[in-house]
């Protein structure tokens, strides 16, 4: 069986070129993956060459080696089932399901410890959406929502929806996504958002105090992957406010308005990235008890919603044109493997 890998071989260009993956060492699996989702976010930032070439891929996962230059091997999200086991490892593997953070590629190796187990009822396609849940729920430790409290969740890309999804769990007083495609729209409050709106509607600082439901809130979670939108979100939110931001804008840039409301108002913008858990939380959480809580709310996600497209592996460029082309049409794309 010949193995292939997907490549970002230039800006706005991927191929699928052959791999040599082998047999497994004696403490490795060897899985046939079945299933890899591509991050709107992230990886189209990749494709656009909208990345610092210099920055490392990702220095926590060791399956993204190197920097961000082409060409380049990426993506995060695979799921498969093992083929075959190393001499050492326990044979009940062979057959499970599980989940690896590797790039976009037919078959791969990987120890027992780097990969999840997913369980027995979750298919593959809903397995690869573990890590935009795992991003979620590390959003939502960072942010901390408490009690009776309004919020506004801009961006209602897959991260957006599922962030939407773990905070409608929470007693608040207001959830509200923003987000300027319909779907997306329907979507979060199908995932229960109290209200949806768009980016116009809310006019972001110049219009403060026009729409009670959003204005003066008590945290917003930027998602959006646009910067204009961290604008908008010191529009909205009212004094000693918390701005969580979740997106990566790359090489992108806008203008933000730090000037009167954000200084005078005390207004905390944070950053929150799923690399790392935060200083504040290091004493009782670790990586392995988050990717757990994940794991444990996988099935909150309707995954058949969220992945409006299913591409064959073999033609994974024609899935970068439509989310690069056309984001109204796209909420999740997946790679399927035969």
């Amino acid at each position: 069986m010949t193995d292939a890998a997907l490549y970002f071989t230039g800006p706005e260009t991927v191929e699928v070129r052959e791999a040599a993956v082998g047999p497994p060492a004696a403490d490795e699996l060897l899985v046939d993956t079945r299933a890899s989702a591509i991050s709107g976010g992230t990886e189209l930032l990749v494709y656009r060459d909208q990345t610092p070439s210099d920055l490392p891929a990702d220095e926590t996962l060791d399956a993204l080696d190197g920097d961000l230059s082409y060409p380049l091997r990426y993506g995060y999200a695979a799921s498969g089932v093992v083929r075959e086991v190393g001499g050492e490892v326990d044979p009940e593997w062979v057959g499970r399901s599980v989940f690896s953070f590797v790039p976009h590629q037919t078959s791969f190796r990987a120890t027992p410890d780097s990969v999840v187990a997913l369980p027995p009822e979750t298919t593959s396609a809903a397995g690869s959406l573990l890590p935009s849940v795992e991003t979620a729920t590390n959003l939502v430790l960072d942010a901390a929502p408490r009690l009776g409290e309004r919020v506004v969740v801009f961006g209602a890309g897959v991260i957006g929806l599922c962030v939407t999804r773990l905070l409608a769990a929470f007693p608040l007083e207001s959830l509200v996504v923003v987000d300027p495609i319909e779907r997306r729209r329907a979507l979060a409050a199908e995932l229960g958002a109290d209200r949806t709106t768009t980016p116009t509607e809310i006019g972001g600082a110049d219009t403060a105090g026009s729409d009670p439901a959003v204005d003066d809130a008590d945290l917003a979670v930027e998602l959006s992957g646009q910067p204009s939108a961290l604008d908008d979100a010191i529009g909205v939110v009212g004094y000693d406010a918390r701005i969580l931001v979740g997106s990566w804008y790359g090489t992108k840039r806008d203008p933000i308005d730090l000037g009167g409301r954000f200084h005078r108002d005390r207004i905390d913008i944070v950053s929150s990235q799923v690399s790392t858990i935060s200083p504040e939380l290091r004493g009782r959480w670790d990586r392995d008890r988050r990717m757990d809580a994940a794991l444990d709310r996988l099935d909150w996600i309707p995954a058949d919603e969220l992945i409006t497209h299913r591409i064959p592996f073999e033609r994974a460029p024609e899935a970068y044109e439509l989310l690069d082309s056309a984001p109204d049409a796209a909420v999740q794309v997946i790679l399927e493997y035969s």
